[in-house]
């Protein structure tokens, strides 16, 4: 059975609250009143973050169904972290800025131990995908009574 424990369903919805409450202080207040135009990247990272903390709020109410979410955050993160972090970390050439953006991307061994990842591979993996094509053969909710 791939029943996931209340207590891990109370997990995920700590990680999602930890988002919802962490970008809430950090990001939105300069999404609400940001005074002058925003750098390229600055707007885009800013929307991005604004809009994370939004579909994490569904997460509180749905946090199976919003998995994809957390998935992505520690996918986006541990690839940043191979890719651009470890290389500078190795060659001994990480400026403060980057210090920085790695001390708050290191969050993400948070979110491993949050996942139920039993879950993950039987609906994700192990599960049959939606269909490519058109079926030739209707469907049961389409057939005239």
């Amino acid at each position: 059975m791939n029943e996931v424990s209340l207590f891990r369903l109370y997990l995920l919805r700590a990680m999602y609250l930890l988002v919802v409450v962490g970008l809430g202080i950090v990001v939105w207040p300069g999404v609400i009143h940001h005074e002058k135009p925003w750098e390229l990247m600055q707007g885009v990272v800013a929307c991005m973050l604004a809009s994370f903390s939004l579909l994490s709020v569904l997460g509180l109410r749905y946090p199976l169904q919003m998995l994809p979410l957390l998935l992505w955050e520690l996918v986006w993160k541990l690839i940043w972290l191979i890719v651009v972090a470890l290389p500078l970390w190795s060659a001994g050439t990480m400026d403060e800025s980057t210090w920085s953006i790695a001390a708050t991307v290191l969050w993400v061994v948070i979110i491993p131990f949050v996942i139920p990842w039993h879950y993950v591979y039987a609906h994700y993996m192990k599960k049959q995908g939606e269909r490519w094509r058109l079926s030739l053969a209707r469907p049961a909710y389409e057939i005239a009574p």
